[in-house]
């Protein structure tokens, strides 16, 4: 394994992360078999004061975990220098391939926590705590997928050679490759342009409509809408978006606009457009949970912030790739 200190604040940390989660599943067990709010007794106060302890640890620790998947990225891309062949974290993610399912699983785990501290939040809104089986429930589930994430990390930087000869993203984001990412790369980039446009609208017309009306099925179709935001906003980064920042017609890496010749524009270029199709998804997620009277307030409230920081953060991602097409000499009109 490579001693970076990155590497080691990850492992670490996720150890951390995976020993707080034993813990609150072995409380939240207990609070499962025992919740009852009706009752006054000294060992339902116990139960109360323990979801207060778990709700703590656990907003801290999946915040670190929302912290690790840009730490994760960060990581791999500062340690391409040490293998032959390497130019971005492409290469570094070449070198061991496990490391592919490692990110995917920063990503899942990304999206799990945020929605877990949402959930905690809005079931501490209220005074009859009616989430809290649910939440519980979901630490529980929650934690082979922590396990698993952690197996991947140590899998993936145990198995990194610095003697390796890896291949970068000019073989993998090639046009005329196979697979998924090279299918993406070869999408031809001015119908790629007008679908991710119309998606954003749809986006945003929807969003709009969601912000004038209470209707479950418009929250529902806002998460489904994001998500295909997301999924879209990727394709257009690998097929359009990277060849003018890099103004290179045949570059597609999604990895290099992370780097400094290119002033870390992939940070907030990622960062905003995550941003924007969680908190687009969350309205549609906690539509199953209006069923709780003393919820529905609280969640409508949160809705509205929810939505606006989601059109917030995806018109910022729709910014930046519009500054990025325009402002640059590259010319595509024969490509």
């Amino acid at each position: 394994m490579i001693l970076n200190p990155g590497i080691l604040a990850l492992i670490g940390g996720s150890a951390v992360v995976l020993l707080m989660f034993l813990l609150a599943a072995v409380l939240g067990g207990s609070i499962l078999r025992r919740w009852d709010f009706t009752s006054s007794s000294a060992y339902q106060l116990s139960l109360e004061r323990k979801t207060y302890l778990i709700s703590t640890i656990m907003n801290y620790v999946l915040g670190f975990q929302i912290v690790s998947a840009v730490l994760f990225i960060y990581t791999v891309d500062d340690i391409h220098i040490l293998f032959v062949g390497a130019m971005c974290a492409t290469g570094s993610l070449n070198a061991n391939p496990p490391g592919w399912y490692a990110l995917l699983s920063k990503i899942v785990v990304l999206f799990l926590s945020g929605f877990w501290i949402a959930l905690n939040y809005v079931d501490q809104q209220v005074e009859d705590y009616p989430l809290v089986k649910l939440k519980h429930s979901l630490l529980i589930v929650m934690l082979p997928v922590i396990a698993f994430d952690l197996y991947l990390q140590v899998y993936y930087f145990l198995g990194l050679n610095p003697d390796i000869i890896t291949s970068c993203c000019g073989s993998l984001f090639d046009e005329d490759g196979t697979g998924v990412v090279s299918g993406m790369a070869g999408l031809p980039v001015k119908e790629t342009m007008v679908a991710f446009y119309t998606v954003v609208i749809s986006f945003f017309c929807i969003s709009g409509f969601c912000l004038c009306s209470k209707r479950g099925v418009l929250r529902l179709l806002q998460s489904g809408c994001s998500l295909i935001v997301l999924v879209v906003s990727i394709a257009a980064i690998i097929s359009f978006v990277s060849i003018y920042i890099y103004e290179l017609p045949t570059h597609h890496c999604p990895f290099d606009i992370l780097q400094r010749h290119y002033h870390f524009i992939g940070y907030p270029l990622y960062l905003s457009l995550f941003c924007g199709a969680f908190f687009g998804m969350l309205p549609g997620l906690f539509q199953p949970v209006m069923r709780f009277v003393s919820l529905r307030e609280t969640i409508s409230a949160c809705e509205r912030k929810w939505m606006l920081w989601s059109m917030l953060s995806i018109s910022f991602f729709v910014t930046l790739v519009t500054l990025a097409i325009n402002f640059n000499e590259l010319d595509l009109s024969g490509y």
